[in-house]
């Protein structure tokens, strides 16, 4: 009641990057503006590469492609509005654009991070048990289970944004972000509520560390199975499997932990740094993955060296 008569925000206004001289706003924009391009084409290429091949209609590509799914959501729900911070000037963006921009930063982020631990699942299974693998885990099944994580992930990213939409703000508007973010807009609200708070907090730990718990063991079974074979060669060729899994693992989580237990060991970063090290490890990871799937993944490796020479032998013919 005591906020029933306080002016609503109608728009919130984002910093972006704090303190950044207007002589480099054009560089920075053009940089944002090749890695949304990179995301966008990468991850593209990686679904149509996946669909048009049919050797990659298998368990562990078809996780390939819900990541570059998220990962490609991601960028186009994050860049174009700081892009257009700096290239136009345009930093205000509507309170209710603002709160479907945090619905899908941390409902892709939530998705990301359970897929990875379907990564791990997938691997796990794939050389713990060989024999069981390939009627165990089928495309059928990693659908079910990818499908799950998008629907619980939706589920539960709903609530709480719904639940942070219906504070009243009536303070600052100024995001400190580059995006809207739960803990950034919340903490714009003009009633503190720390159940808001710490329910959010507890949905992020969990459902960034028990899928960081569940890879952490499963990579460690793993290298256990691994070191019982008794071929070098075997055992570099088993690993070399997991290769992409475990780049792509650790470019989303080392980021995070790193600013995590900065703040819980008191190393913290200054405002700037922090708000540069959060865009990175947002947005670096889509760009990167699909140059990770064609260069450490053998068959995409294969399937591209076979198109391109189709492409070369077809060109020789035209010339002829």
């Amino acid at each position: 009641m005591q906020y029933k008569n306080a002016t609503r925000i109608e728009h919130f206004f984002i910093t972006g990057f704090p303190g950044l001289s207007v002589q480099y706003y054009a560089p920075v924009s053009l940089l944002l503006l090749i890695v949304f391009l990179a995301i966008v084409f990468g991850n593209i290429f990686i679904l149509v590469l996946v669909k048009c091949e049919q050797c990659l209609h298998k368990p562990t590509y078809l996780i390939f492609c819900h990541v570059a799914l998220s990962d490609l959501g991601f960028g186009i729900a994050t860049l174009p509005k700081i892009i257009s911070k700096y290239w136009f000037d345009d930093s205000f963006i509507e309170f209710n654009t603002c709160f479907v921009q945090m619905f899908f930063v941390h409902y892709l982020a939530t998705v990301h991070s359970v897929l990875l631990m379907a990564m791990a699942l997938d691997r796990f299974m794939a050389i713990s048990f060989p024999l069981r693998y390939p009627s165990a885990f089928t495309n059928k099944t990693v659908s079910i289970i990818c499908g799950v994580s998008w629907f619980v992930s939706m589920s539960w990213m709903t609530f709480i944004v719904i639940h942070a939409y219906m504070l009243p703000y009536c303070n600052s508007n100024v995001i400190a972000q580059c995006y809207c973010d739960h803990y950034t807009i919340t903490s714009l609200s003009c009633e503190v509520r720390k159940d808001v708070r710490d329910f959010s907090l507890g949905g992020a730990m969990f459902f960034l560390l028990v899928p960081l718990t569940f890879i952490f063991f499963s990579y460690f079974a793993i290298i256990g199975v691994v070191m019982k074979i008794s071929n070098q060669d075997g055992r570099m060729k088993t690993l070399s499997t997991c290769t992409p899994q475990l780049l792509i693992t650790l470019l989303y989580y080392i980021p995070r932990c790193f600013v995590y237990l900065g703040d819980y060991l008191g190393f913290s970063l200054s405002f700037p740094v922090r708000i540069l090290v959060v865009m990175l490890y947002s947005e670096i990871p889509a760009a990167v993955n699909p140059l990770i799937y064609c260069f450490k993944t053998k068959d995409i490796k294969e399937c591209l060296r076979k198109r391109f020479k189709m492409a070369k032998v077809y060109v020789g013919i035209t010339e002829h």
